[in-house]
């Protein structure tokens, strides 16, 4: 790497980028030495010192999981280029404070903006390093608040450009206003009490895009850290089985150990029943948790609004005896044509 950005400060820039045909930087820049630097060119340019060539530009990706993850394991200081999109989380925080203002956008200026700057800043969502110097400033705090107004059904001048996550949050603000309103407040008392950024961020490498909440990402992690917690979890299966139960999912009616034996025994997964902005603060119950196995538990997180497991149960049930209709239908349908084969053939 040494020996890249050498070469670099030697032929300069343009000359550099044009001789092993790299484009500009578009999402991260290298800085070493107080000086930035194309980050997907260098590594390329750095693969020659080690193996011998140059990796081409469209050998590799100068993404966040490629170039900037081989300078950041060497201990290079990588930055964003442009701040990254805003989160759900951040888009609820802002429509909350929009709602409070009569729908109406407010200045870089206002109390109220540089506060939700500051509380920002501070959420565990995006790494230092997919963040520049103006992230979640007042002035795009700002500038965001007047994405979310001008989509208000009131409005009537020309929307500014904002993005389908800004119209869906708004929405949603609109059509669940008090719901909406407690999860923004939610998020912001984790934050402050130093809660949610003590999660774990690992959980979200498991939480692929098939995974959501409209609570947004942060209160998500709580959940699943309390569907986690062991103590609660062996209480839940001890009560099961003090009733006489098997622990089958509450939803499909799988049972582990009767497919897996003995593998199985004693294997379920717990699911957070209650939704998170009614969950908040408070202690779990039991009550507030079901086991389910893992296929069901995925089924109910992948999309939002999340299905109870009785209400999964319900749909599982309902597609069933749609199934067992058909069947007979299917069935009924190859009797008659072989009777009428039959008398064709008679």
């Amino acid at each position: 790497m040494l020996k890249a950005i050498a070469e670099h400060n030697k032929v300069g820039r343009e000359e550099f980028l044009e001789t092993y045909h790299f484009g500009k930087a578009r999402s991260y820049v290298l800085v070493y030495n107080g000086q930035e630097y194309d980050s997907k060119a260098i590594a390329g340019v750095a693969h020659k010192w080690d193996q011998g060539r140059a990796l081409a530009p469209g050998e590799f990706s100068g993404g966040r999981d490629h170039a900037a993850a081989w300078l950041k394991r060497l201990g290079f200081q990588v930055k964003a280029v442009q701040n990254p999109d805003w989160a759900r989380d951040e888009v609820i925080l802002a429509c909350d404070l929009v709602m409070t203002n009569g729908w109406r956008g407010l200045d870089a200026q206002d109390s109220r903006v540089i506060k939700l700057s500051a509380m920002l800043q501070l959420l565990p969502i995006h790494s230092d390093s997919d963040r520049n110097e103006t992230f979640r400033n007042p002035n795009g705090v700002a500038r965001k608040t007047f994405d979310i107004a001008t989509r208000h059904p009131d409005y009537r001048g020309k929307p500014t450009k904002g993005g389908a996550l800004d119209v869906e949050v708004l929405h949603e603000f609109l059509a669940r206003p008090d719901e909406m309103t407690e999860v923004a407040r939610l998020i912001r008392a984790g934050i402050s009490s130093g809660d949610l950024q003590d999660l774990a961020q690992a959980d979200d490498d498991e939480l692929d895009d098939d995974f959501s909440a409209p609570e947004g990402r942060l209160l998500l992690r709580r959940h699943r850290a309390r569907e986690r917690n062991k103590g609660l979890r062996k209480k839940k299966i001890e009560s099961v089985l003090r009733k006489g139960r098997a622990l089958a999912c509450e939803a499909c009616g799988f049972d582990f150990e009767k497919v897996y034996g003995e593998r199985g025994t004693g294997y379920v997964e717990c699911h957070h029943v209650v939704p998170l902005h009614e969950a908040g603060e408070g202690k779990t119950k039991l009550s507030d948790l079901a086991l389910i196995c893992a296929n069901c538990h995925r089924m109910i997180h992948r999309r939002a609004p999340w299905p109870t497991p009785g209400e999964l149960r319900a749909d599982i049930e309902a597609r069933r005896e749609a199934r067992l209709h058909e069947a007979v239908v299917i069935g009924e349908q190859r009797s008659k044509a072989a009777v009428a084969s039959a008398e064709l053939k008679g």
